[in-house]
């Protein structure tokens, strides 16, 4: 089963307060910065399609690959209530990031929502930045975020309780944190509470999301790896240079 797989039904309402316009905007303003002409995407973990279509609405053509079928049963979904035109830009396939390839290449490869961060083996996370050089138009680029160690380690995680809810199901999720200094990844431990609200009935999910927080130095590595430079590392929408408040920190290599 995927990491997201159990809770994946209730992945839009836990995350409907991200503002997906906004994150799409400041993402293709970096792709621009580098790659102007840019009209093509690959999305390496597109979920349920929320950034993809998007960048569809803004005219930019996005294949969308997910290891989860149920975010893509949702993504595919979210295509077919769209106008023809946006729809038409879109397509979706099920793979692996470490593994997957196309038949085309694009203009630029982008990885969000920690993605990279779920790559907690030096092969694993290798091989996810060969899979963005195999896709990539020459000078195209590739945009990902991350957990960013300087800022994890100043500010250790902490025990967080989220509590969503719609006019059917309330949601609390609970996620309580374990550090593995020597390894520099985080055991997040989720236990997810659903409460029907037809007719109070509660159904209790767990699941582990094993993060890895990622240093400046080793990204380069990774990408020098793969036959990219870094051009480019700023704080997640704030355009701000990382620093020890940087928590989420998007890096922009340039094949």
């Amino acid at each position: 089963m995927t990491v997201f797989g159990e809770y994946s039904r209730y992945y839009q309402l836990l995350y409907q307060e991200k503002d997906y316009p906004a994150e799409a905007a400041y993402v293709l303003q970096l792709i621009r910065a580098h790659c102007p002409s840019t009209q093509s995407l690959l999305e390496l973990g597109c979920g349920t399609g929320a950034h993809a279509q998007h960048f569809a609405e803004r005219e930019i053509r996005v294949h969308g690959i997910d290891c989860s079928a149920q975010m893509l049963e949702q993504a595919r979904n979210r295509q077919k209530c769209l106008p023809e035109k946006v729809a038409e830009r879109l397509t979706f396939s099920e793979g692996d990031v470490r593994q997957v390839r196309m038949a085309d290449t694009y203009d630029a490869v982008i990885s969000l929502f920690h993605v990279a961060s779920y790559q907690t083996d030096n092969e694993d996370l290798r091989n996810m930045f060969l899979t963005a050089r195999k896709h990539l138009k020459p000078g195209g680029v590739f945009v990902f975020d991350c957990w960013y160690g300087p800022a994890v380690l100043r500010n250790l995680p902490a025990v967080r309780i989220k509590r969503m809810e719609d006019h059917a199901i309330e949601v609390k999720r609970i996620a309580e944190p374990v550090m593995h200094f020597d390894r520099n990844v985080v055991d997040v431990n989720y236990t997810v509470c659903i409460r029907d609200k037809a007719d109070d009935s509660v159904i209790e999910l767990k699941e582990v999301h094993v993060m890895r927080y990622l240093f400046s130095p080793e990204v380069e590595l990774f990408a020098g790896m793969a036959g990219m430079e870094i051009v480019d590392s700023r704080s997640w929408l704030s355009g701000n240079i990382p620093s020890v408040d940087s928590w989420n920190v998007c890096f922009t290599a340039r094949a």
